[in-house]
């Protein structure tokens, strides 16, 4: 195993699913606001689950989004 490739390779899948999830969520949000369905002040429980079948790997994070 090259740990450089690896490496190289799990910072360019995490920089997408960053950059991809942040922009799913701020369209989500302003989806929710037009629709009236928040208010802009609340504070929404997520949760991120990371799969790699190849290593049999389920991993659940979860965190919060703060809007106000």
């Amino acid at each position: 195993m090259d740990d450089e490739v690896f490496n190289l390779s799990i910072r360019k899948f995490l920089k997408v699913v960053g950059v991809s999830s942040q922009r799913e969520i701020e369209q989500a949000v302003a989806q929710a606001l037009r629709a009236g369905s928040i208010q802009g002040g609340e504070t929404l429980p997520a949760t991120m689950t990371l799969e790699v079948a190849g290593l049999q790997l389920q991993v659940k994070f979860d965190g919060e989004i703060k809007l106000a």
